[in-house]
């Protein structure tokens, strides 16, 4: 017959157990986020074998700890009843968790790349990572009334968690959260790079106002109200 202290161990032992299971399983969540993008209590449950249930609980902790957030799933188009699921999107918090190292040896790898062959070589660099937004945005564009519309999409995606924001003088893109926020602070070039993505997109003179990689919050780029010409009436032919 096992005395108390044996079963306090046991329960001890139990418990380190469970937690370590749990910690394990929320690593799982927060990688499928990571390589999936945003996604649903729903699409986690599915691509994990897990309950939705077990997914939420797991965000919760994840939530509270400040590796995610959450937002109301945008639906275009005809909405059914109820309401809209949560979208759960790692935060920079949560992100650094998996890129620490990965930023440095980036970093290190597009220093090299400079120094053996040249600026240009970076910002050729540059171009074929922002080249990912617009073959995914070519890929849904036809799926949405606005081009504007795919392209927070798109964003969204990559990892970017986007939205619009109406203003007088047209809408600002917001994009959240920035995978490559740390890379950019030292290789300005990504952020050039995406921001010629976004007018060739949009067929617009857009100007970046702020970016995450220069300390901002948010990263926020303005996109002006398309320029509709003034009608002249035609000249009156002389008698």
């Amino acid at each position: 017959m096992k005395s108390d202290a044996d079963l306090d161990v046991d329960a001890f032992g139990a418990e380190a157990e469970q937690q370590a299971a749990d910690a394990s399983t929320r690593s799982r969540v927060a990688r499928s986020i990571l390589q999936h993008g945003p996604s649903t209590a729903n699409d986690l449950a599915g691509r994990l074998g897990l309950t939705p249930a077990a997914v939420r609980r797991h965000l919760t902790v994840l939530a509270s700890t400040g590796q995610v957030t959450s937002r109301q799933q945008r639906i275009y188009g005809h909405r059914g009843r109820g309401r809209p699921a949560k979208v759960f999107a790692l935060t920079d918090t949560g992100r650094a968790e998996f890129f620490q190292a990965y930023d440095r040896l980036a970093i290190q790898a597009l220093e090299y790349l400079r120094q053996a062959a040249g600026p240009d070589a970076v910002d050729t660099f540059a171009a074929q990572v922002a080249d990912a937004v617009t073959q995914r945005f070519r890929s849904i564009a036809v799926e949405y009334e606005t081009p504007a519309e795919a392209l927070v999409e798109a964003l969204t995606a990559e990892g970017f968690v986007a939205s619009l924001q109406p203003v007088a003088s047209g809408v600002q893109l917001c994009q959240y959260h920035c995978p490559v926020a740390h890379v950019a602070a030292e290789f300005p070039q990504l952020c050039e790079a995406e921001t010629k993505v976004f007018a060739t997109l949009l067929d617009s003179h857009v100007q970046r106002l702020a970016t995450i990689a220069h300390g901002d919050g948010v990263c926020t780029t303005h996109v002006p109200r398309p320029v509709v010409p003034a009608m002249h009436p035609s000249p009156t032919p002389k008698g």
